[in-house]
């Protein structure tokens, strides 16, 4: 495992048992971001990088009962937490790699991925994987419950040209992944990035 992945789990196996207390009110920002996707009924769903599951919830909603709603995390004390919070009942957990992902290509409708991006190794790459296992025309949303400049302000940073977030960076790093960007929104309260799969 890279230094990149023992950095990552140590951050969120610190932080996993108080993250939803530290969190308390992300859960509405979550439903309409879930809800933006347009997913239907009986579509196959990635959480990449899950975390305690908090999307897990809509996205069941959103898939129904015949759909399938995988939450999958680097940080077994996050999925854990998950548990605790009963939302394994919304879809089945997964300790796994965003860099090698246990999945068949092109057997996802779409994948959800919240705070993922600033975390990936290699993002490029990771992107790619993830293009990999959903169907041509499948879905990518890169979210996060606050925007670029509230959480630069909440981690005491700038914000930087070099930002992975940033429109101008996002965007050709998606094309470079076999993503083409279909939507794009940075406010206060959200950040929600919408893509799909190129053929």
């Amino acid at each position: 495992m890279s230094e990149a992945h023992h950095h990552v789990r140590e951050f969120f196996t610190a932080r996993a048992a108080d993250w939803d207390r530290k969190f308390p009110d992300d859960g509405p920002a979550f439903e309409r971001a879930v809800s933006g996707m347009g997913l239907h009924t009986g579509d196959r769903v990635l959480d990449a990088g899950c975390g305690t599951g908090r999307a897990l919830p809509p996205l069941r909603d959103a898939v129904g009962p015949s759909g399938v709603v995988i939450g999958m995390d680097l940080t077994a004390a996050m999925l854990e937490a998950a548990v605790e919070a009963g939302r394994d009942q919304d879809g089945d957990l997964l300790l796994a790699d965003v860099a090698a992902l246990p999945l068949r290509a092109d057997s996802l409708d779409a994948v959800f991925a919240a705070g993922l991006i600033a975390h990936l190794p290699d993002p490029a790459e990771n992107l790619r994987e993830l293009a990999r296992v959903v169907r041509p025309n499948g879905l990518l949303a890169l979210f996060h419950p606050i925007g670029r400049a509230a959480l630069a302000a909440r981690q005491g940073r700038e914000l930087t040209p070099q930002d992975l977030r940033a429109e101008g960076n996002l965007r050709p790093l998606l094309a470079r992944s076999g993503w083409r960007m279909t939507s794009y929104v940075d406010e206060a309260d959200r950040f929600l990035a919408l893509a799909v799969r190129e053929v």
